[in-house]
């Protein structure tokens, strides 16, 4: 039970930002007893794939935070994501420390399509979120909103690693924060879209009646 919420905490995780979750793994294990990997997934811990993790790491923090090149990154890594969520999963949950669990270790692909499976969700949820921010701050909130999404993978990461029981938790807070924000952006643009079409129509109302619309009064309703 344990190793399974580990990797699927690592895996949701790795749906915000994919390089934090396996860089932490390969450091965790490189240099501590928390993690032991398998042996087919021993090269997590390598130095260059602990390197490369980390320039990929530097890479997605600074792109994550631009406007509109946020939305190409995530176009971009929604193949990377939950790629590295199944890795993770497979690897934390077959560890031999966390749970000794043995149908994790027998079954590594069940493992990885499972951490895919949850990896493509929260990548999913981000992806969706992400454009109500922007719309609803013209932009200017996706740096804050990336932030945000960083912090909640680091401390997910060690929550997973340490105390895998609250990973449910979070995972459920993530989810309730994830639909307010969906949710918001929706009505939001309704009722933009809304008020729209009574400004078409008030137009089109004075141009039949011959009176001509005040400049200032479509800019600043």
């Amino acid at each position: 039970m344990l190793a399974a919420l580990t990797g699927a905490g690592l895996s949701a995780a790795a749906g915000l930002n994919a390089f934090i979750p396996l860089v932490l793994v390969g450091l965790f294990a490189r240099f501590t007893d928390f993690i032991v990997l398998p042996d087919q997934l021993d090269w997590l811990q390598s130095w260059p794939a602990i390197i490369i993790g980390l320039l990929l790491l530097a890479a997605e923090l600074v792109l994550d935070k631009i406007p509109g090149v946020d939305h190409i990154n995530d176009l971009l890594q929604s193949l990377v994501r939950p790629l590295v969520g199944g890795v993770i999963f497979a690897a934390t949950a077959a560890s031999q420390v966390i749970d000794q669990s043995e149908f994790w270790q027998e079954n590594p692909l069940i493992a990885g399509v499972v951490g895919a499976v949850i990896s493509a969700g929260v990548h999913t949820a981000k992806s969706a979120s992400r454009p109500s921010v922007n719309a609803a701050t013209a932009g200017t909130g996706a740096p804050v909103a990336s932030f945000a999404e960083d912090a909640t993978a680091v401390g997910l990461s060690l929550i997973a690693i340490f105390v895998p029981i609250l990973v449910i938790v979070v995972l459920i807070a993530m989810a309730a924060v994830f639909y307010r924000i969906v949710t918001t952006g929706r009505r939001r643009r309704r009722r933009r879209a809304q008020l729209e079409a009574e400004e078409r129509a008030e137009r089109e109302e004075r141009a039949a009646a011959g009176i001509k619309t005040p400049w200032w009064r479509g800019r600043w309703r």
